[in-house]
């Protein structure tokens, strides 16, 4: 096993939620883990084809950061791993479910599939199957709210655009060019790394010359800022700061969330690469178990509260299900339908 990072530690006394929030949470993080669990199994069952990447491990990251934007206000721009952000970002769990069906009622109509998750609605901005691909994409988002408020003086144009990346992401040229468009612009721009610590089969540490990614941040006298990737609470605290400060007009922060990933890097990865240990060392410190052991000791839910939250998804997710499945498919006639802006 690769040496690993000493983890950043968060003081959960300087924490200030209510029950409403931390079920909100909570409900989310389980939404996600199950929605995942759910395509696994319907992928292996021949439903769902293609590559499929998955989420569990790192729903503290989406939850702790969207949930703490405005909803189908803020902007947020995904990976291939997109599933999680856009159940996180308001897209119902039938659309996500029936676009990975290939169905007409998917959120992309059946055109995107596993990796190009998308939602006008919601502010999605999309999933992208090419490494770094979203990062100029969020970065055009937040300059586009920047010149809406002060060059059309629109009042209301105070929105912010949040990119999610991982850690081989942060070699590429993209990341670079747009930081420090975003630095010397000022623009309400939070670019998070979700560095789980492998790009596909390359170990982060033998892949870039500085293992934290945060530290670049510095060269372009941006906030940068590491953060435990596995403590929601943790991951929400620092979201509050880097959102206030983007809607304040003090410019980006670059947030590296250290995580890890439950699963291979897709469902066709027989994850051998990675040692036993690591994953023991990761897995003992689940997101969603870690939530739910604070709230019930912090009186903030109990045990019957939080397993009537796993029924309640458990139940959405079947739903989502029989609706991907008796949803059809695009009609042939509309193949050339979406490929440019259009009306409906």
């Amino acid at each position: 096993m690769i040496q690993e990072r000493t983890l950043p530690t968060f003081n959960t006394a300087s924490v200030k939620i209510s029950k409403e929030e931390g079920l909100i949470l909570y409900q989310d993080m389980v939404l996600g883990r199950m929605f995942e669990d759910k395509c696994a199994e319907m992928y292996y069952r021949g439903r769902m084809f293609g590559f499929v990447h998955l989420y569990n491990g790192q729903e503290a990251i989406s939850t702790g950061i969207i949930k703490a934007l405005r909803p189908d206000e803020d902007y947020v721009c995904s990976t291939y791993r997109d599933h999680v952000h856009a159940l996180s970002a308001g897209v119902p769990a039938k659309e996500v479910m029936a676009e990975l069906f290939g169905k007409a009622t998917g959120c992309s109509k059946g055109r995107g599939g596993s990796m190009h998750m998308f939602s006008s609605q919601h502010k999605l901005l999309g999933g992208y199957a090419f490494v770094a691909e979203g990062i100029p994409v969020s970065t055009g988002a937040a300059f586009q709210a920047k010149y809406r408020r002060e060059v059309m003086n629109d009042p209301n144009a105070d929105q912010v655009s949040v990119c999610f990346f991982g850690d081989g992401a942060s070699n590429n040229g993209q990341f670079f060019e747009c930081l420090n468009m975003a630095a010397l612009w000022k623009l309400p721009m939070i670019y998070v790394v979700e560095n789980n610590k492998w790009a596909i089969g390359m170990a982060h540490e033998r892949a870039t010359s500085q293992p934290e990614i945060y530290k670049k941040a510095s060269v372009f006298n941006m906030a940068g800022v590491e953060v435990d990737g596995m403590d929601v609470l943790a991951v929400r605290s620092v979201a509050q700061e880097a959102i206030a400060r983007a809607r304040a007009g003090e410019g980006p922060t670059l947030i590296e969330a250290l995580t890890y990933r439950f699963r291979g890097h897709s469902l066709a990865d027989p994850d051998e690469l990675r040692s036993p240990d690591e994953k023991q060392f990761w897995g003992s410190r689940d997101p969603i178990s870690r939530l739910a052991v604070y709230l019930v000791e912090h009186d903030l839910a109990t045990q019957d509260e939080l397993k009537e939250i796993d029924l309640k998804i458990k139940t959405e997710i079947e739903d989502a299900v029989k609706f991907a499945e008796e949803s059809p498919e695009p009609a042939p006639s509309e193949l050339h339908r979406f490929v440019f802006a259009e009306d409906e």
